[in-house]
């Protein structure tokens, strides 16, 4: 994939919804974001990063009433723990959105109104099967039985009927089928297809956007007692965070305009809304589509079962985070599960992958190398030269690692970026074995010994740097380690190999202690499962 010549980038999560506290579910979309906003900052792109939360609809309002608060007393406590969460995992976002916000709420009412007077909103009367927890309405053919199931949460729907507005979707059918013609990896992995068999293929049916049985959400001003259906209120949350239809308009025409590129994650059980809906939406608005909608699996148990907060299954970051480090959980949710699909969140997966590509791989190269230097160079990092043919390959072999992860990152595929930048970690492991430095030096070969030390402090830089969108703080230590200086620190000098030449090292500190493996399995499966039942 060519690099995508756009000189800005913006980049999306979908808002999360506030029926409940954040969970290692969204810390994936999330930090998965952050990770390819980082990486195009390291390219030197000016970015825009947009997260937030979704907070209107009935099961707000009912949840809220459980709870003896107002609807907005609610979200106030659940965005402030989401916004709570995300500090803590370092998520570098640029704005935080939520639908509650008056900049938000202007925006929708405004785009309402828009779309009423084009003709493209009409009022009729809606009869359906409705699943109150995914606040969607689907048709008889999509339901799951027996049992009349929600295909998206598996939970029972029932019938309802009430007057409402609607989106003229079918008049927008052809026009949305020409641009996915044109553009095939408009939705890449072949979801693109899916929503096409699924929904459109057996007829589209206009999209009911106004509800009257509930009332926490924006009422309309032509109608009052017609309250804004979730989905459309929150799907517009990507432009009114940008500024669309407000009296300053500069960011939106700089992030929503032709040189930005603009690449949305959502997750599968939201796919059809962005795909279609949101698609559709910007068609009758005359807007510009996103260049990408990258959609992401499910989260599973060993078992295959999904992480989700209904089903009390899916941890929260903070114990992860407490008990093994920031970059650790963020690592393995880029590293593990292979973006686009499905992957698995277990407890030996993780303790593995932290223990063979974090502790034994990583960690234990800066720790032997940063000690070598110290014991056969007085400190300080050799000038590069590459005599040997084990450096000669050394040099090669980074060299193509950082071109495999360049263009896995730039098609988004985060799994193998991370995976090409724990190869250069991984090969220079081999590379201190094969130059024996430690035997070099017992038998005075002290030219040999300076360009094994100088050669793996490249090595650390590079890995570091293309590490540092996952590992965001122990990335950074490590190149403290070396004391690399803050020219060298981002992706204009890869290429650079002599950058370190005569540079005193720090003492080393150990970035990733090694797991304990039965005993961390242990404590993982009671945070998951919860303490098993005595016999």
């Amino acid at each position: 994939m060519a690099e995508n010549k756009k000189r800005y980038f913006y980049v999306t999560t979908p808002i999360y919804y506030t029926s409940g506290m954040p969970h290692i579910g969204h810390a994936y979309t999330t930090s998965i974001a952050d990770s390819i906003a980082r990486y195009e900052k390291l390219k030197g792109r000016d970015v825009f990063f947009l997260t937030g939360d979704d907070e209107h609809g009935q099961k707000i309002e009912e949840k809220a009433r459980e709870a003896g608060k107002t609807p907005q007393e609610y979200v106030d406590g659940i965005a402030k723990t989401f916004q709570d969460v995300w500090k803590l995992m370092h998520i570098d976002y640029d704005d935080f959105i939520r639908t509650t916000q008056p900049r938000h709420v202007a925006v929708v009412k405004k785009v309402f109104t828009r779309l009423l007077e084009q003709g493209d909103v009409y009022k009729g009367e809606y009869s359906g099967w409705y699943c109150t927890p995914c606040e969607s309405f689907f048709t008889p053919s999509q339901l799951v039985q027996p049992g009349n199931l929600c295909p998206s949460c598996n939970r029972p729907c029932h019938m309802e009927s009430e007057e409402a507005y609607f989106l003229n979707c079918k008049k927008y059918v052809p026009q949305l089928l020409k641009f996915y013609e044109e553009h095939p990896d408009f939705v890449p992995g072949g979801k693109l297809n899916e929503m096409i068999n699924t929904f459109i293929k057996p007829g589209l049916e206009d999209l009911c956007i106004t509800r009257t049985s509930f009332s926490w959400g924006i009422p309309i001003d032509e109608d009052p007692k017609h309250i804004i259906y979730v989905w459309i209120d929150a799907l517009l949350n990507y432009i009114s965070a940008l500024g669309y239809l407000s009296d300053d308009q500069s960011r939106f025409e700089k992030f929503w305009g032709p040189d930005c590129e603009i690449v949305q994650l959502v997750g599968r059980e939201i796919n059809r809304f962005h795909t279609i809906y949101w698609t559709i939406l910007l068609l009758a608005l005359g807007l510009r589509l996103p260049d990408k909608i990258l959609v992401h699996g499910l989260l599973l148990t060993r078992s295959g079962v999904k992480l989700s907060k209904s089903l009390g299954n899916a941890p929260q970051p903070k114990p992860l985070i407490d008990r093994y480090g920031l970059d650790s959980l963020r690592y393995y949710l880029a590293r593990a599960v292979r973006f686009g699909e499905d992957g698995m969140f277990t407890p030996s997966l993780f303790v593995n992958l932290i223990n063979t590509e974090l502790a034994n791989g990583y960690g234990n190269l800066i720790n032997r190398t940063i000690n070598m230097i110290g014991k056969y160079c007085g400190g300080k990092i050799p000038a590069v030269t590459e005599n040997d043919p084990f450096t000669q390959k050394l040099f090669a072999d980074i060299d193509l690692a950082v071109k495999n992860y360049m263009d896995a990152m730039d098609r988004f595929d985060v799994t193998s970026g991370a995976e090409h930048a724990m190869q250069i970690a991984l090969i220079a492991n081999k590379y201190i074995d094969d130059m024996a430095p430690w035997k070099a030096a017992k038998e005075g070969e002290n030219a040999k010994v300076e360009e094994t030390m100088a050669a793996l402090a490249h090595a650390i830089r590079i890995s570091s740097l293309l590490l540092s969108p996952f590992l965001v703080t122990k990335a950074s230590a490590a190149l403290d380690e070396l004391n690399v200086p803050a020219q060298y620190r981002d992706f204009s000098t890869l290429s650079e190999r002599n950058a370190l030449a005569g540079i005193a090292v720090n003492d080393p500190v150990p970035l990733f202690p090694r797991l304990k493996k039965d005993e961390e399995i242990a404590w993982l499966e009671v945070l998951i499962d919860g303490e098993p039942e005595k016999k």
